[in-house]
This record gives C-alpha cells, sequence and structure tokens, in this order.
C-alpha cells in the first residue's frame, strides 16, 4: 500500500496521542494518578514509531528532500506536529487516477 496514504491517518492519530499524553501527564505530576500515562504511552510509542517507518517509507517514492524528511521527521516529535504535517507537506501531493 501507498506509504503516504497510510502516513496521513497515522500523522493525525499520533499528534492527538501526543497531545493527549501531554495532559495526562499535567495529570499525573498534579497528584491525580499515573493511569493515563501508563494506557496512552505504549499507544504513543506504537504510533510514534508507526510514522517514523511510513516517513522513511514514503520519503523515496514521494522524491522528498533531505529537508522535507526532516521536517516531517520533526513533526512527530513537536506538538501538533501531525496536523501541520499533514496539511502542508502530505496533502500538497498530486492526485493520481
Amino acid at each position: 500500500m501507498d506509504p503516504v496514504r497510510l502516513l496521513r491517518p497515522v500523522a493525525l492519530v499520533e499528534a492527538t496521542t501526543f497531545l493527549a499524553l501531554l495532559v495526562a501527564s499535567v495529570i499525573k505530576h498534579s497528584g491525580d494518578g499515573a493511569t493515563g500515562v501508563a494506557i496512552l504511552g505504549p499507544i504513543h510509542g506504537v504510533l510514534f514509531l508507526a510514522y517514523v517507518f511510513l516517513a522513511f517509507a514514503a520519503r523515496e517514492p514521494e522524491g522528498w528532500s533531505p529537508l522535507t524528511t526532516v521536517l516531517v521527521l520533526i513533526g512527530a516529535v513537536l506538538p501538533f506536529g501531525g496536523y501541520v504535517v499533514d496539511a502542508t507537506i502530505l496533502r500538497r501531493r498530486p492526485a493520481t487516477a
């Protein structure tokens, strides 16, 4: 299957779980419990790894420059990064018949 077609939803879900994990971390450190981090941490970890794998898999077929590849990968480690990558890089691709 097309790596960019898979990367788009993974980027959005990964960004969402990252934000949820940040909220869960704040709740954990305010003393209200660590359950959210214990649940969201592994889920986000798997999605992060899938994002990175798919970014590298999409690099060559999409003809991304090294800079574009780095920007896509930076999107995985910044809050809202997956949303920005989807809106600015992944949606730019030409439509295929």
